[in-house]
């Protein structure tokens, strides 16, 4: 199973309703896919946790990189993993009243990803730190 993070920037402002319609077409189509995951949208930066089988995996960040949303789609971390880290979880996003500035990791803009050179980045600890704190409790 292939785990991916990957960042990348709006091409548009999105207000709550974009967001819930694009959060629910992402459950749609990786529950059909067996994807899981998680997704953090904050000042116009996506960053998302996906993950399931390769192929799957992979087919799906072609459509990111494809999607008029998005630009400046960058992989950060590729890993084979044994186990899911959001098992029940098709994709989630912060909720509003979420005190997301107490996570580990927290940060307040991705701009340090931008200077990468696509091999390696500083930030990775961070940024593993704060997907570990939108897992679900108990695991």
């Amino acid at each position: 199973m292939l785990s991916l993070i990957y960042s990348s920037v709006a091409t548009r402002s999105l207000d709550d309703d974009d967001l819930a319609g694009l959060l629910a077409q992402s459950r749609r189509a990786n529950e059909r896919n067996d994807i899981t995951g998680v997704l953090l949208f904050r000042n116009g930066y996506f960053l998302q946790l996906l993950e399931g089988p390769d192929q799957a995996v992979r087919d799906k960040m072609a459509t990111i990189k494809h999607d008029e949303r998005h630009t400046k789609v960058t992989v950060l971390t590729e890993e084979l993993i044994e186990e899911r880290q959001f098992p029940e979880w098709t994709m989630g996003y912060p909720a509003e009243d979420t005190d997301v500035e107490q996570a580990p990791g927290y940060r307040t803009t991705f701009e340090d990803l931008d200077a990468g050179d696509g091999t390696q980045f500083s930030s990775l600890p961070a940024l593993r730190e704060l997907i570990r704190w939108f897992r679900p409790a108990g695991r």
